[in-house]
């Protein structure tokens, strides 16, 4: 194996981890910026507050983008293999 079949490796392994995060990372965003939006309107300053509501949020996205997740996976661990394979 080259050092740029390496870095293109490495580089398809950077987009993946961001392509399977990003959902999850931005359904917590967005239930963060609702939860302290209400907290300012309505000056409810519980620290809790927060917590309950991302993590329900958070769990339900993982179960609603997991079969993608896994799909993205073995898209990249079959690209890899036939790698191995066509050396």
């Amino acid at each position: 194996m080259t050092g740029p079949e390496v870095l293109d490796i490495a580089r398809d392994a950077i987009w993946l981890m961001l392509a399977m995060a990003a959902p999850i990372m931005l359904i917590g965003l967005a239930v963060g910026v609702v939860i302290a939006l209400f907290q300012a309107l309505t000056q409810v300053q519980e620290m809790t507050l927060v917590f309950v509501p991302k993590i329900i949020a958070i769990f339900v996205a993982l179960l609603i983008f997991l079969p993608m997740m896994g799909a993205l996976m073995s898209a990249f661990m079959n690209g890899i293999f036939d790698r191995i394979v066509s050396t």
